[in-house]
């Protein structure tokens, strides 16, 4: 099945339209990741989560400002933090084969440790965009093309998810387990955007995406807390 992906054409009155067409792209890209051995697969994963968190930010960002949608320009700044998790976990398992054991555990620690700090991040920016959202009673706008980045998220993010957590759990690398949980972050914020846009456009519940928000905070703040005690324990 392929993945819907975005047609942007620019009018001369600079009006766009959007239309959604589908490529069988991750498909293939799952068929090749699959027959990799464990830590290429891990790497691959991680390269194409930077990439399409990159591309997720920049056209969640643009459209936010053309729509004039918050939510959907935070959608964008969130999409950039979880990047980071993804460089961590390229560094952690980039030339593995040429660390000694102690040095192989002293790296993942220290990866367990900044994909934490990541999730302190994400989790206090979106708190801070929850909360702003429900003091200032803001509602998101209708975006057509955040419902269709949206969506593609929520068909994407749970099967990379997977994988990562997999290929972590084979390698037995708690950090790429941890960035596992934060691309499904990914999808659950997909989620809440998706909600907010819809419950707010059909019924005026403009408060769905900052309230969903805030439950995924507790999760966010939850792992991070947990992951970084794991960690210290492991080095005690």
């Amino acid at each position: 099945m392929g993945v819907p992906f975005l047609l942007i054409n620019v009018r001369n009155d600079n009006s766009l339209t959007i239309q959604a067409i589908r490529l069988n792209i991750f498909p293939s890209f799952l068929k090749l990741v699959i027959h990799l051995n464990a830590y290429r697969k891990g790497l691959v994963l991680e390269y194409f989560t930077i990439v399409y968190n990159l591309v997720e930010a920049v056209l969640s960002i643009l459209f936010g400002i053309l729509a004039g949608s918050p939510a959907l320009f935070g959608f964008g700044l969130d999409s950039v933090v979880e990047s980071l998790s993804g460089g961590v976990l390229i560094w952690r398992l980039h030339q593995h084969e040429g660390l000694s054991e102690e040095e192989e555990r002293k790296r993942e620690r220290r990866a367990v440790k900044f994909v934490s700090i990541t999730f302190f991040i994400l989790g206090t920016w979106v708190l801070y965009d929850a909360v702003r959202t429900l003091y200032l009673r803001e509602g998101p706008d209708i975006s057509v093309p955040g419902m269709v980045i949206a969506g593609i998220s929520i068909l994407i993010m749970p099967t990379v998810s997977i994988l990562k957590r997999r290929t972590g759990e084979q390698i037995g690398s708690r950090a790429l387990v941890a960035d596992a949980k934060e691309t499904l972050v990914c999808a659950w914020l997909s989620v809440a955007l998706l909600l907010g846009l819809g419950l707010n456009a059909l019924f005026g519940w403009w408060w769905a995406d900052p309230v969903t928000g805030l439950l995924i905070v507790a999760f966010l703040f939850k792992e991070g807390i947990e992951q970084w005690r794991e960690a210290d324990e492991e080095e005690d």
